[in-house]
């Protein structure tokens, strides 16, 4: 009756341990975000018209790959500034931008700076 009894013990941990491991590979695959699919869209609804040349924008582009690389450390930093503080983006806004759209440009790094999938 014990060898049963352990068997079954040993059958349910086992079972649990598997569904644990596949809520973790789960969370690997979620998808990576990327200049192309995320952020060009942030940017164009953000950081228009200063940032975007063909809306009349005379600051340096974003609405490209390499220029949004190259700045991403100064982009956060100036996002997550305070409205009252120098150099707070974007100029001429009274409020932050909301805490999700701030995680976008902050995933994107975390997630390497990717051009597309």
């Amino acid at each position: 009756m014990k060898k049963y009894s352990v068997l079954l013990i040993l059958g349910i941990a086992s079972l649990f341990l598997t569904y644990c491991s596949s809520s973790k590979r789960a969370a690997r695959r979620a998808p990576k975000t990327t200049y192309v699919t995320d952020l060009s869209t942030v940017i164009a609804t953000n950081c228009t018209p200063c940032h975007i040349p063909s809306k009349g924008g005379n600051k340096k582009p974003y609405n490209n790959y390499a220029n949004a690389k190259a700045d991403i450390d100064e982009m956060i930093r100036r996002i997550e500034l305070n409205p009252t503080d120098k150099g707070f983006m974007p100029f001429k806004k009274t409020e932050k931008l909301s805490a999700d759209v701030v995680a976008v440009f902050k995933k994107w790094k975390a997630d390497g700076l990717l051009e597309n999938r």
